[in-house]
């Protein structure tokens, strides 16, 4: 019996050694290499890369246009997330089951088809709404309004999926509660239910401005692609790389992960001691 014990031990041991390898192997050859490879290229002449790159008006307007549309997108999607989680939580509706389902939509649709659908219903002259939009002066493909909306519908499920199953942890007995107490909706929100979600509001805010920041095949369709006006930051690494100018494009790219690596790093800094 202790033998047999002891090889059912000695085979998991093993197991659990040949599964931790694997995922090292893994994680090495999708994440830590290609990663490695523009830190060493960004950095091949020291900081020279990025001081020359910040010297390009393009680049500087890039990332600024990128850093306003993925705030600005961030902001809204928060907004949404929340109510859209309170929605699905708190109370029951037919089509719920529906909707929870559209919500995941865009971790299974390609982001250039999103590019795609936005030209076909915001396009100026042929789009379903877009004539009417432009005759009332509202431009939305080619220009930030198109770019900010590609950016909320990639990013949509982020704040949401964070919430959702906090909210089901946390209950509505406290909500209840204070309602009885004479509570309107806004107080019960800010001081029950908002104290109880805030960290993974913060977690969903961070992931989607991580992920928002990196965007590429929505926004590449939407936005008129035009250096110094409405190109954004991963669109130009694309561009400096084809153009042979791969220095700058290493660099941007840096920046832009360096941007998301951080925020991640925030938040797994911060979360466990508001846990504790």
């Amino acid at each position: 019996m202790s033998s047999s014990s002891n090889a059912v031990a000695n085979k998991s041991t093993v197991v659990k050694w040949v599964l931790r390898l694997l995922v090292i192997v893994y994680l090495v050859m999708l994440v830590a290499w290609p990663t490695a490879y523009v830190v060493k290229h960004t950095f091949a002449d020291g900081f020279t890369g990025i001081q020359d790159a910040l010297a390009d008006p393009d680049v500087v307007h890039a990332l600024k246009l990128t850093a306003q549309i993925a705030v600005t997108a961030v902001i809204i999607n928060t907004v949404f997330g929340v109510g859209m989680s309170l929605l699905l939580v708190r109370y029951d509706f037919w089509g719920k089951r529906a909707l929870s389902v559209l919500i995941d939509l865009p971790l299974s649709v390609s982001p250039v088809v999103v590019g795609l659908a936005l030209v076909l219903v915001y396009n100026g002259r042929f789009g379903w709404f877009g004539p009417w939009l432009e005759d009332h002066g509202l431009q939305i493909i080619f220009a930030k309004p198109g770019m900010v909306m590609a950016t909320c519908f990639v990013i949509l499920p982020l704040v949401i999926r964070e919430v959702v199953p906090v909210l089901e942890e946390l209950g509505d007995d406290q909500e209840q509660a204070a309602r009885s107490l004479g509570a309107n909706a806004w107080q019960v929100f800010r001081r029950v239910t908002l104290p109880g979600i805030k960290w993974a509001v913060v977690y969903g805010v961070v992931l989607s401005l991580a992920r928002a920041l990196g965007e590429f095949g929505a926004v590449k369709v939407v936005a008129g692609n035009v250096g110094g006006e409405t190109q954004v930051a991963t669109v130009l690494v694309q561009q400096k790389y084809q153009n042979f100018q791969q220095e700058t494009a290493y660099s941007v790219a840096f920046m832009l992960v360096f941007a998301a690596v951080l925020c991640l790093i925030v938040v797994a800094l911060l979360r466990p001691k508001e846990q504790k």
